[in-house]
C-alpha cells in the first residue's frame, strides 16, 4: 500500500495511511503521511506477537487463525474509523479488501475503491475462492464445486458478517448478505498481473482491474548481505516470507533436497527463525535472516516459495521459476495460478519430503519450459508499473485530477 501511496503522490495527491503502531516507523520512512488506529487494541510488538503464532500454523488452522485476526481487526475499524476519517478530512478511500473501511466510508458518504493485495475475491463461479488450489474451469463440476467452497468461505465468515451488520443497522445502513457485498461498487483494483490469472473464456467481471506488483524498490530498506559468499553455481533462492517461516522442519527439507545439486541454495529466514538455532544443515547453504529479495532475484535461477502473493509476483517480474510449496491462507490459490501459466511445479505440503522437493527442483532447474514461461509472465507483467496503473484507475474512478 506504500507503492501505491507513493505512486499517488506522484501525481500531485494527498495522502494518508491509516494503520496500527506497529506499521508507523515503516510508512513514514517510505514518505508517506500516516495516522494511528486502534491505540488501545494494537500496542507496539503486538504485530510480531501475531505473526509468530501465524508462523507456526498451516492450512486450515492458518486460516481460521487469520479469520480470527480479521475479526478482531474489524472490530477496531468499525470503531475508531468514522473518527480517524473525520480528523485527518479524507475525500476518499482506498480499502484493502482483507479490511473492513468501506463500511466507514458508507457511513460517512465517501466514494472508497477495494484494493487487492492477495488474488482478489471474484464474484463468478468459473473461479475457485483465493484460498483453494484447484484451477479453475467453466465445466459444470468446477462451477458447481466452487460454489459449494465459496457458500463454506461465507459460513465461516458469518461471525465477521454478522458483526458487520450489526454495525451497519446501528449506522442506518443497509446490510450485507454475502462476503461479495463487501466489495466497492466503484472498482476493485487488484496487484495480480492480468497475465497470472485463470485465462478463462468470455468477459471478466464488470469493475475488476488487473494491474501488477505494488513495489517501488526505492522503499525497500537496506539490506547488509554477504555479497561475497555467493560462488558464481546457479542460484537457490529459498523463503517463506515474513509470516509463516517458523518451521525449522521446512528449512531442513530444502536444505535436504538441494544438497549435491550442482547450484547454491540461499535460505532468508525472513525473521522467523535465528540462523544459529538451525545448526549445520545438509549441503552448506548459506542462511540469512533476511535477504536483499529484489536483487538477489536478478541472480536467481529458481525460487522455492510458500507461493506468498509478494514473493510470486517479484520472482515472475524477473523471469525466474518457482516451486511453491503452499502453507495456507491465499498461497493455495496464488500456486495454482503458478502452476496453470507453467512457470513453477506445486509441492503439497502435506507430501513434502526431501525426495518429492528435489525431483520437482530438478524439473525446474533443467526443463526450459518453466522459464520461458517465466520469461513470458515477465514481459506481460513489465508492460505496467503496478502502482502507476493503480493510481491512474483510481483517478479514472474517482474523477480525479493528476499534475
Amino acid at each position: 500500500m506504500a507503492a501505491l501511496a507513493r505512486s499517488l503522490q506522484m501525481r500531485g495527491h494527498e495522502v494518508v495511511i491509516f494503520g496500527i503502531a506497529d506499521i508507523e516507523e515503516r510508512v513514514r520512512a517510505a514518505g508517506i503521511e500516516f495516522h494511528r488506529i486502534g491505540a488501545e487494541d494494537y500496542p507496539r510488538g503486538t504485530l510480531q506477537r501475531l505473526d509468530d503464532r501465524m508462523a507456526r500454523l498451516k492450512g486450515l488452522a492458518a486460516l481460521r487463525f487469520t479469520l480470527k485476526r480479521v475479526k478482531h481487526l474489524m472490530r477496531m475499524v468499525l470503531r475508531d474509523g468514522p473518527q480517524a476519517v473525520r480528523t485527518v478530512g479524507i475525500d476518499a478511500l482506498l480499502v484493502d479488501e482483507a479490511d473492513f473501511a468501506g463500511n466507514v466510508a458508507d457511513y460517512l458518504g465517501l466514494p472508497w475503491i477495494s484494493i487487492a493485495l492477495l488474488p482478489p475475491l471474484v464474484p463468478d463461479d468459473r473461479f475457485p475462492p483465493f484460498w483453494l488450489g484447484w484451477q479453475a474451469g467453466e465445466d459444470p463440476f468446477s462451477r458447481l464445486r466452487n460454489r459449494v467452497a465459496m457458500r463454506l468461505l461465507s459460513k465461516m465468515a458469518s461471525p465477521i458478517l454478522r458483526q458487520v451488520n450489526r454495525q451497519r443497522r446501528a449506522w442506518g445502513l443497509k446490510p450485507h448478505r454475502t462476503p461479495e457485498d463487501l466489495l466497492s461498487p466503484l472498482a476493485q483494483i487488484t496487484q495480480l498481473p492480468e497475465a497470472l490469472e485463470f485465462q478463462l473464456r468470455g468477459d471478466k467481471p464488470a469493475g475488476l482491474h488487473y494491474t501488477g506488483p505494488f513495489v517501488h524498490a526505492q522503499q525497500r530498506p537496506e539490506v547488509k548481505f554477504p555479497w561475497e559468499r555467493l560462488d558464481g553455481r546457479p542460484l537457490i533462492y529459498a523463503s517463506l516470507g515474513t509470516f509463516q517461516n517458523g518451521s525449522e522442519t521446512i528449512f531442513r527439507t530444502i536444505a535436504e533436497a538441494c544438497a549435491g545439486l550442482d547450484a547454491q541454495l540461499l535460505l532468508s529466514l525472513g525473521g522467523g527463525l535465528d540462523p544459529a538455532k538451525l545448526g549445520k544443515l545438509a549441503g552448506a547453504p548459506l542462511v540469512v535472516r533476511f535477504a536483499p529479495q529484489l536483487e538477489i532475484l536478478k541472480r536467481a535461477a529458481l525460487v522455492i516459495t510458500h507461493a506468498g502473493i509478494n514473493t510470486v509476483l517479484e520472482s515472475l517480474a524477473e523471469g525466474v521459476p518457482l516451486v511453491a510449496v503452499p502453507l495456507g491462507n491465499d498461497q493455495p490459490g496464488v500456486a495454482a495460478r503458478v502452476k496453470a501459466h507453467g512457470a513453477g511445479v506445486v509441492v503439497s505440503r502435506h507430501w513434502l519430503n526431501p525426495g518429492r522437493l528435489r525431483t520437482a527442483v530438478e524439473r525446474v532447474l533443467h526443463e526450459e519450459r518453466y522459464r520461458d514461461a517465466a520469461q513470458d509472465l515477465k514481459r506481460a507483467i513489465r508492460q505496467f508499473h503496478g502502482p502507476d496503473r493503480a493510481a491512474h484507475l483510481i483517478e479514472q474512478v474517482l474523477k480525479l485530477r493528476s499534475i
